[in-house]
């Protein structure tokens, strides 16, 4: 069945960076489209990046642009989200899934933990 691990969260300051993972498995990664959604708390889960099957191209919700940047490696059924210049309303739960428009999958992983803070 489809399995969805994210990976690589963490307390980080202001400012700093973080890289996260999300494996793939159960599904032809390299068919799908793959985004990042978050939910911060007391807050619905939003779209973050999302990369075509092929990695040409890639969409970014406003206030990550310039800021993020997703990746796939289809070998390695991975899909990476790599975050830059962090701020504390990027403080989230990190989420993977299959889709461009929107979630292919009902099925989530548990989400990697963003803390952005002094």
């Amino acid at each position: 069945q489809v399995q969805l691990v994210e990976s690589g969260g963490g307390l980080v300051q202001p400012g700093g960076s973080l890289r996260l993972s999300c494996a793939a498995s159960g599904f032809t990664f390299s068919s799908y489209a793959m985004s990042w959604y978050r939910q911060a708390p007391g807050k619905e889960r939003e779209l973050v990046a999302a990369i075509t099957y092929t990695g040409g191209s890639t969409k970014y919700a406003d206030s990550m642009k310039g800021r993020f940047t997703i990746s796939r490696d289809n070998a390695k059924k991975t899909v990476y989200l790599q975050m830059n210049s962090l701020k504390p309303e990027d403080t989230a739960v990190y989420y993977c899934n299959a889709g461009w428009l929107g979630p292919q999958f009902a099925i989530w992983g548990q989400g990697t933990l963003v803390t952005v803070s002094e």
